[in-house]
């Protein structure tokens, strides 16, 4: 059996970005149930030199719009990165999935080997196609998700690994 980049990329990263969205829903649920200020979450951190609950959910946002544009050829669509609030950052994954869907199969798959490039912190990144998807488009997705998962774990949002796994 062989498995499509199309595959590989598309329903893992809307997978993830689904079940983003509903750790997002619980810890909006918790902060209004427990009388938190839902931005406190928002604006979260696990320490000080790290970004932000709302940064984290941008960040695996982008990588994933990212990755389904590049991958097909396309400019990556823009966002503003000035979400504030849960229903804001929940819009931002809702527009990031629906534009993934736009996405086809034959716009991905044999990709593997496409040249991708990336700038990267002002540093240009060169990668072939499946190495862009499995060393820096997954893992990324997939740390920025985690992080915020434990970010809103460490504030007491009552979540468990089938949050972050999602139902199948």
């Amino acid at each position: 059996m062989t498995i499509s980049m199309y595959q590989a990329s598309i329903p893992v990263l809307n997978k993830a970005l689904a079940n983003l969205s509903k750790v997002l829903e619980k810890a909006e649920a918790h902060a209004a149930a427990k009388k938190i200020d839902p931005a406190l979450f928002v604006q979260a951190r696990l320490y000080p030199n790290m970004y932000p609950l709302a940064r984290q959910v941008q960040i695996a946002t982008d990588v994933a719009k990212g990755c389904g544009a590049r991958l097909a050829g396309n400019e990556p669509p823009k966002y503003e990165d000035n979400e504030t609030t849960f229903a804001e950052l929940q819009a931002r994954i809702a527009k990031t999935i629906a534009f993934l869907e736009t996405v086809t199969p034959s716009q991905i798959d044999g990709t593997e080997e496409k040249t991708v490039t990336l700038l990267v912190g002002g540093r240009e990144w060169n990668f072939q196609g499946l190495s862009y998807l499995f060393d820096f488009v997954l893992p990324n997705v997939y740390f920025h998700t985690t992080t915020t998962y434990a970010i809103l774990r460490h504030w007491g949002v009552e979540l468990g690994k089938a949050d972050f796994l999602g139902g199948h």
